[in-house]
Parts: structure tokens; C-alpha cells; sequence
């Protein structure tokens, strides 16, 4: 087993919870649907194959395989975007029912509403099996398709890889991965509260609640989505104030992705199927790029 440390951070953010109709709501945190979708479109896969083993790794894992340890850095504000369609068109270029007629003229205009979570950030370590954890590591670094916090207007702030090959990921998120908090600790605290969500049991004295998310996916074939319920720990953890990042993490972030990786002496191979890929020309290439 193995570890990945992940720093989910954006303007906006948007993982999905009821998603029907005119609302499309999200989650308080990274679900698991969110994540494994975010793995599978960097490596490139679609979605009919979103979540079938990988054959060319020993032992073919899966997405399933994998755990997720959330740490609710900055939670975020709540964002509530509004959508109209159809408004201004003629009756009969307008929205259909669902008869297959028109709405009516003065029932022409659909509103939606899509809620994000605006300035969250969340550290996620992703453990699993040693290959397939190296392997989201480098996608990640080397994406096919771009990745995205929950909907692809939500583009991730870097770095987005912490560290990859974490041998004690709890141990990290506790004691040395940088902080992104929404306000200062108070002067001369020594820790300061941070919420947890914990995909496995917490080995810890704090008090904590147990619940379930419908949020595991089965099948993301569009027409035939399915999902399970799996379980999750609710936590706060007192962490050392130290751990601050202050207003502008980048410089902290950066020194910690770097000292990371000096000490990781495992080379990271990108797989065969990106090394014999040309990279995409931009639309408005030459021919020449």
C-alpha cells in the first residue's frame, strides 16, 4: 500500500449531492465520486470505462481499492449560481415538455440554480496499492483531460500533487502538510481545530460521527449511473498552529512539495500508453506546434 497527497483548492468548487432538475446541489467535501472521476479523466478514460480494473498493473486494481482520508482546511462559502434557459425564443424553438410539446409562452423561461463551495480547500491523501497510487500521481502531473473540482468550470489552483509515495499519509495531514485556514490561529495558540472525514475508523480519542454517503459509484456509463452508500468518520482534530500557512501558502506549499520530493528517490515513469501520445496542438495551432 501506498499514498498520495492531494491539495483540492479553487475559486469554486461543486461536488455534487442532489443533482436533479432545476437544483444541482454539492457537498460540504470531496466525494468519492468526485475523486475517482477526477483519476479516471486524467488518465483518459471514458466513461462507459471509467471504473474497470487496470490490467497492465500487477494485481489489476481498481478505483474501488482506494481510500480517502479528507482534511477540511478551508471549508469554503457557500455559492448559489442562477441559470436561465430558453427565455426569448420562439414558441417552437423553445423547451420541450416532457409530453414532447412546448412549454407555454409565459412559462418560457427555466430557471436553475447550481450551488459551489467558493475558496474551499481540502488535503486528500489517496491510499491503495502502490501501482495504481504512482500511476494517478503521474496522470495527475501529466493529464489527457484536464482535471476539475466537481464540474469543469472549477479549475484547481497548483500545486495540486503534494507528495506521492507516502508511507504514514495520517501522520502528514497531522503534523507537517501546510495549512490553508480561513482566518489566523488566535495569538499564542498552539493548535487550532480542523475537521477530518475519515473513510476508515479513526484511530483517535476525539469524539467523532459516524453516517453514510450515497456517493460511490458503480457504473458511470451516462444512462446507467449507479451508486452505493459507503461509510464515513466526522471528525476535529486539534493540529499545531505552526502548520499555518499563512495568506499566501504557495511559498510553504512549494518548500513542502520540494523537500518531498528530494526525498523520494523513486523515479516516476509515465506510463507507455502517454509516451507514445503526441501532445494536442492548441485550436488555434499551426500545423508546426
Amino acid at each position: 500500500m501506498s499514498a498520495l497527497l492531494l491539495r483540492l483548492a479553487g475559486p469554486l468548487s461543486s461536488y455534487g449531492s442532489t443533482s436533479s432538475f432545476h437544483r444541482r446541489g454539492t457537498h460540504p467535501h470531496p466525494t468519492r465520486s468526485a475523486l475517482i472521476g477526477m483519476f479516471a479523466a486524467a488518465q483518459g478514460r471514458t466513461r462507459q470505462h471509467a471504473l474497470a480494473p487496470h490490467d497492465d498493473l500487477p494485481d489489476k486494481p481498481s478505483y474501488h481499492d482506494l481510500t480517502f482520508t479528507i482534511r477540511l482546511d478551508r471549508p469554503g462559502s457557500p455559492h448559489t449560481d442562477f441559470h436561465t434557459v430558453g427565455g426569448g425564443r420562439p414558441h417552437r424553438e423553445g423547451l420541450r415538455t416532457s409530453k414532447g410539446g412546448y412549454r407555454s409562452a409565459d412559462r418560457s423561461t427555466l430557471v436553475t440554480r447550481r450551488d459551489y463551495l467558493a475558496d474551499a480547500v481540502f488535503t486528500v491523501a489517496v491510499q491503495g496499492p502502490a501501482p495504481l497510487v504512482e500511476r494517478i500521481a503521474t496522470t495527475l502531473e501529466h493529464p489527457i483531460w484536464a482535471p476539475y473540482l466537481g464540474r469543469r468550470c472549477c479549475i484547481p489552483d497548483e500545486p495540486l500533487v503534494l507528495a506521492a509515495s507516502v508511507r504514514d499519509p495520517v501522520t502528514a495531514l497531522r503534523t507537517t502538510v501546510p495549512l490553508s485556514l480561513p482566518a489566523p490561529p488566535p495569538p499564542g495558540a498552539a493548535t487550532v481545530p480542523v475537521g477530518f472525514v475519515w473513510e476508515q475508523q479513526p484511530e483517535t480519542t476525539v469524539a467523532g460521527r459516524h453516517y453514510e454517503l450515497p456517493h460511490s459509484p458503480l457504473d458511470l456509463t451516462p444512462g446507467q449511473r449507479t451508486y452505493t452508500t459507503y461509510s464515513v468518520w466526522s471528525t476535529t482534530e486539534p493540529l499545531p498552529a505552526d502548520l499555518y500557512a499563512g495568506p499566501q501558502p504557495l511559498h510553504a506549499l512549494t518548500a513542502y512539495r520540494h523537500a518531498h520530493h528530494r526525498a523520494d528517490r523513486t523515479p516516476h515513469r509515465l506510463p507507455d500508453y502517454l509516451l507514445d501520445q503526441e501532445p494536442p496542438c492548441p485550436p488555434s495551432s499551426t500545423p508546426a506546434c
